[in-house]
């Protein structure tokens, strides 16, 4: 009997050789995708092969494997309303106000960051960095200014006061832009902002550089702020005295995003706040405009056609789209998306062929961060803030000539790395891109061999 046992038994282990082997193939073959699911978790870096691109991918450390929370703080719509209604600093942060008044009478606010609560942690950081008599490493004893605009909706989230903190901690001048209405800015005129109009960022912008013409200036938009400032970057080209722009969750493509469904929660947060700043004013604007209409309104994209485009939608998108222009900006921008960010259309609907094409756009895609929250896993800082401000002097070392200093004023970037300074005047606003294609189907182009040569000069820093 028990012979027959071993006999049996022997008969038996070929097949459990195989069992064994097909166990251990399953298991490589799991930890092969186990690697791969937590590659595709790292942050991806999309961008066009240059010499700045591969300049960041080396120097940029926080690109690399950010540790993202995890649920359940890692859940998108608890990060994404965190970085609308709570955050760390709360009201710690003092501002002192500019109101601006513009050509047309109009006024939009600047608030400059004049303090913390944390005061004498900011003194401290910075005494450390400034130990070698130069502020930051690649700054010159000027400190940069940083230039936030906020949400098209208004007001001061709780993301951008942590950015602001976090600014200034690091040795920026911070100020934030609020167009007309918004944040307790007074409406002098009956004109309101579209979403893509950077008129009177392009004045504020000028007013700032005014203000401080040695110190580098440098632009963050948050969310749905980024209508505007991709908007001047595409109008002004290189004669904006921004040297470097970066988009946390940015609304890259106006028109998709305010026709598609957007969760209710978000679209009546968004509808209250700007709604409440027409209430504001709404016996002033009856007048030119249909506020009833856009009180009544249901979704974003009827607010917005009430105010300005009754009669034609696509007519107001042909001169208002944020990248309408992007083939004009000359200087690097950065963007922060997420593939779960729940205010935004899916990942797969974003322009990834501009950032594979255009040498001056980079987009960093990660899997989870709801809009505008990237927190991480073992702290309260956010991931997006770090990465923006090390990108701003990474960017500024790479473009550094003669002991560290980066051009503040407009113009463009030779072989070097500066930007040729062009005109201290701010240029007149461009035709639309719809014009200018237009007018260049109609008209070719004639080039002489000196200016096709000039023109690959330019941009050969990027490019080459």
């Amino acid at each position: 009997m028990a012979l027959l046992a071993w006999s049996s038994l022997f008969c038996l282990l070929p097949s459990l050789f195989v069992f064994l082997l097909c166990l251990v193939l399953r298991w490589s073959r799991s930890r092969c995708w186990i690697r791969l699911a937590v590659r595709a978790a790292e942050a991806r870096f999309i961008c066009k092969p240059t010499a700045l691109a591969n300049y960041l991918l080396q120097h940029c450390g926080s690109l690399a494997k950010p540790r993202l929370a995890r649920w359940p703080r890692g859940d998108p719509h608890v990060q994404t309303l965190c970085s609308l209604l709570w955050g760390q600093y709360g009201d710690t942060i003092q501002f002192s106000r500019d109101n601006l008044l513009l050509r047309d009478e109009g006024i939009v606010a600047l608030d400059w960051a004049v303090g913390t609560g944390l005061d004498e942690a900011v003194r401290r950081k910075r005494r450390d960095d400034q130990s070698g008599g130069k502020a930051l490493g690649c700054f010159t004893s000027t400190p940069p200014i940083l230039l936030l605009i906020p949400q098209c909706w208004g007001g001061m989230t709780a993301h951008l006061k942590a950015l602001c903190h976090r600014a200034m901690c690091d040795g920026f001048y911070v100020v934030v832009f609020h167009p007309r209405g918004t944040a307790g800015c007074p409406l002098t005129t009956t004109r309101l902002t579209e979403f893509g109009d950077p008129a009177d960022l392009e004045q504020a912008v000028a007013y700032i550089h005014s203000r401080h013409p040695s110190s580098a200036l440098v632009a963050v938009s948050e969310g749905s702020g980024s209508g505007i400032l991709l908007s001047y970057l595409g109008e002004h080209g290189s004669s904006t005295y921004l040297t470097a722009a970066a988009a946390i969750s940015p609304v890259l493509q106006g028109q998709q995003w305010f026709e598609a469904a957007m969760s209710p929660i978000y679209r009546w947060w968004a509808l209250f706040h700007r709604k409440l700043q027409l209430r504001r004013y709404a016996k002033s604007l009856r007048a030119v405009l249909d506020v009833d209409q856009a009180l009544s309104s249901s979704s974003l994209r009827d607010f917005e056609e009430a105010l300005f485009c009754s009669s034609d939608w696509d007519s107001y998108w042909e001169r208002n789209e944020p990248l309408r222009d992007a083939d004009e900006v000359a200087l690097p921008v950065l963007c922060i998306c997420s593939r779960d960010d729940p205010l935004l259309q899916p990942s797969s609907g974003l322009p990834t062929s501009l950032f594979q094409s255009n040498p001056y756009f980079f987009l960093v895609l990660t899997d989870k961060g709801g809009h505008c929250g990237f927190t991480l896993e073992e702290e309260e800082r956010c991931w997006s803030h770090i990465v923006v401000l090390e990108y701003f002097r990474v960017v500024a070392d790479f473009l550094k000539v003669d002991g560290g200093s980066w051009s503040g004023s407009a113009g463009e970037y030779n072989q070097t790395g500066l930007r040729n300074r062009t005109s201290n005047m701010a240029p007149l606003r461009r035709k639309r891109a719809t014009t200018m294609k237009r007018l260049r189907q109609q008209i070719p182009e004639k080039r002489s061999l000196n200016e096709e040569e000039e023109n690959f000069i330019w941009k050969r820093s990027y490019t080459r």
